[in-house]
């Protein structure tokens, strides 16, 4: 990489991290995890940096599809082990804190590809077809994979619920939680 091309790409790299790291953050539920994520999404979009067109939109999907590859090796190869006390995690900056925590939980319980489309959809704000794209599937995966995992969400956790029903008003539903088609 030649040094306008690796100005170019320190200056990208500064100014998208912070929104890749909420992203990661979200996919993961952990700030180290989605740490090592956003490197290697940053990574990747490095090695392709002169054949790349829109180079956010690239670090956007690579940062979901790694996130579910990383899911798939760890749900084979994970060893749980019981200890007295729960780890403490920190909680996101944005909204109640309970609302926060429930939402974490909520989304820990859907499948990857169900927590990337919802975050894509909502927190991303992306079209249907947008997320599709990012995500390398059909629109009517996004479409049924939103719709099963709306239906899980109102069911393991009914307070949730007002705050994923697409006919709630914008402006009744907290900062992060709009719902667009």
């Amino acid at each position: 990489m030649d040094e306008t091309a690796r100005r170019r790409f320190e200056s990208f790299a500064r100014a998208e991290t912070d929104g890749l790291l909420r992203a990661a953050y979200l996919l993961t539920g952990d700030r180290h995890h989605a740490e090592d994520l956003v490197q290697t999404a940053l990574a990747e979009v490095a090695t392709r940096w002169r054949k790349v067109d829109d180079p956010a939109a690239y670090a956007r999907r690579v940062l979901y599809t790694q996130a579910v590859s990383w899911w798939r090796r760890r749900r084979s190869r994970v060893v749980e082990s019981l200890t007295a006390e729960l780890p403490e995690r920190q909680v996101p900056a944005f909204g109640e804190p309970e609302l926060s925590m429930t939402l974490r939980e909520a989304l820990g319980r859907l499948t990857p590809k169900q927590r990337a489309v919802l975050i894509l959809r909502f927190y991303e704000d992306l079209s249907e077809t947008q997320t599709a794209a990012r995500l390398g599937c059909r629109l009517g995966t996004v479409k049924s994979q939103t719709r099963h995992a709306l239906r899980r969400l109102r069911q393991v956790a009914p307070e949730l619920a007002s705050f994923a029903d697409p006919v709630r008003p914008a402006s009744d539903r907290p900062a992060g939680m709009e719902v667009t088609s």
